[in-house]
């Protein structure tokens, strides 16, 4: 069985999966990559089963050690020049990966997978928790993670392949995204004014950003009264407004029940973007009907699903 040894760790960077979505119920949060599409298209890449353990690797530089050969691939943040093609690693080969200039989350695949244990169907690390991944917590310098057998291989020559992932797959990050989104429970909670601001405004992400979520400043979201309100499901792309009238927009690692008021959430398509916000950041949000998210929904799994088709015939 290979291995892959953490050289440098770099900031943050986790084990992560497809999460828990199963277990919301009991209180445990989804958690799992914070761009679930980008860790698909990654593992298919390598022909990885797309539910299989990968890296999620925030900022950077990361260095890692391959025991053996492997083929890599990585999406998201600018992390590596070749992002969205399989790369070869041979044995006792280094990979490095920077620091993104634009964007803040890497997902990097390894043929076969992190083999680790599962914790409750999963092999996501839960920072809150303290489980999953290794150990629940953040990698460290000199940490080894084992590796499971490769299910096929992409069939390519040379180091890189010459063909991967749609370009806008494979880098999602902008520093001034829009986020598009729908009303939330309590969108008539909120004045005229404040709805106005909060699709004509920009928002600044804060310092207080996470894997939980990021805490946005700007105009100010008042409500028409300011009562209280029973705690109630939030998920990835929910944006709650605290009391001094800002709005936190949630992420993978987010309670599973908030008492703040949802003013609106982020389209299930958008979350890849609100992945890579990072502070000082710019976001703007734009409205679109619940229908026009399940059609942009339906459209992405449609054209992952001839993406999956066509990686098929590569594999050998």
């Amino acid at each position: 069985m290979g291995k892959i040894t953490v050289l440098r760790a770099g900031p943050f960077t986790t084990v992560q999966d497809l999460g828990r979505p199963q277990h919301r119920r009991a209180g445990i949060g989804p958690g799992g990559a914070l761009d679930l599409h980008a860790a698909r298209i990654a593992n298919l890449l390598v022909g990885n089963a797309e539910e299989s353990a990968l890296l999620e690797v925030t900022s950077g530089p990361v260095r890692l050690d391959f025991a053996d050969e492997r083929i890599v691939a990585c999406c998201g943040a600018g992390v590596h020049d070749s992002l969205g093609r399989p790369i070869r690693i041979a044995p006792n080969e280094e990979l490095q990966l920077r620091a993104p200039r634009q964007g803040s989350r890497g997902w990097i695949a390894i043929s076969g997978g992190i083999d680790l244990p599962l914790v409750l169907g999963s092999r996501a690390t839960d920072l809150r928790g303290r489980f999953g991944g290794l150990d629940g917590r953040a990698l460290r310098d000199g940490d080894e993670l084992p590796l499971g057998q490769p299910l096929s291989h992409p069939d390519f020559t040379g180091r890189i392949a010459s063909w991967g992932a749609p370009a806008e797959w494979a880098r999602t990050a902008s520093r001034h995204p829009a986020l598009r989104v729908v009303r939330g429970s309590e969108w008539e909670d909120f004045t005229v004014a404040a709805k106005a601001a909060f699709l004509d405004k920009s928002y600044v992400v804060t310092a207080e950003a996470d894997r939980m979520g990021a805490r946005l400043k700007g105009a100010a979201l008042p409500r028409k009264t300011q009562a209280e309100m029973l705690s109630e499901a939030v998920v990835p792309g929910t944006i709650q407004v605290a009391n001094e009238g800002q709005p936190i927009l949630l992420l993978g690692d987010c309670q599973t029940i908030g008492g703040y008021p949802k003013i609106a959430h982020v389209i299930t398509v958008d979350l890849p973007l609100a992945a890579q916000l990072r502070p000082n950041d710019s976001v703007r949000f734009q409205a679109v009907s619940l229908r026009d998210a399940e059609e942009l929904f339906s459209a992405r799994a449609a054209d992952l699903a001839r993406f999956r088709a066509g990686l098929q015939l590569r594999s050998s």
